[in-house]
């Protein structure tokens, strides 16, 4: 039977990959998008449902929060946010609140976007608030729990990121697990460990992201 797909991020780099992925894969009939503004002609898919909610406000919405599968490729940067207390807002408050309202509803697997060395010790605040992310959904005990850890994320982006730019060229010839791994290899990986229907928790780490890539272009 088909699944049906809930996705929150998808106006980002990540996001907007995962959407197209989801829309044309005959293993979803269908997407609901939960975003804060509406994604006009993206929107133009008969498979997809938009939810439009400032994410401070999810539980207004949350009867339309139902879905067997979640993808959640929500973050900013500290820059953009403007504070640190900002930051947590987006990066932690809203995906944990999404997680929570999504497995109430009765959804079966969870994949985040985290990064790289995320872990709640870290002495790095952006490591640390997603490893505190990552802690949280442990505790829900989801069915099925997916965190991908990739290191920069190379790809187009609508919004100019120098030190990502830079990061991104400087480390290509890095050690594997160091790399940039494609937004599309990411986006591709997280549906290939969602329909794997692999219980538990799944971590990806940057450098196992491209092979569970593979899986889903290979299926």
């Amino acid at each position: 039977m088909p699944r049906t797909a809930l996705i929150a991020g998808a106006t980002g780099l990540v996001g907007g990959e995962c959407l197209r992925l989801l829309l044309a894969s005959p293993a979803y009939s269908s997407v609901t998008v939960v975003a804060r503004r509406p994604l006009g002609a993206v929107a133009a898919s008969p498979k997809l449902r938009e939810v439009v909610v400032d994410f401070a406000g999810l539980d207004h919405v949350r009867k339309q929060l139902r879905a067997d599968h979640v993808f959640c490729a929500l973050g900013t940067t500290i820059k953009k946010a403007g504070s640190e207390a900002r930051f947590r807002e987006v990066d932690l408050e809203y995906p944990r609140r999404l997680a929570e309202l999504t497995l109430a509803a009765g959804a079966q697997h969870f994949s985040l976007v985290s990064a790289l060395g995320a872990s709640a010790a870290s002495r790095v605040f952006y490591s640390r608030v997603k490893g505190e992310l990552e802690d949280a959904l442990r505790a829900m005990h989801w069915p099925s729990l997916a965190l991908l850890r990739p290191s920069v994320i190379a790809g187009d982006r609508q919004e100019f990121r120098p030190i990502e730019r830079i990061m991104e060229h400087t480390l290509r010839f890095a050690p594997r697990a160091w790399r940039p791994v494609a937004a599309k290899d990411i986006a591709a990986a997280m549906i290939a460990t969602a329909l794997s229907d692999r219980p538990g928790l799944t971590v990806l780490e940057s450098a196992a992201i491209p092979d569970a890539a593979a899986q889903l272009r290979q299926a």
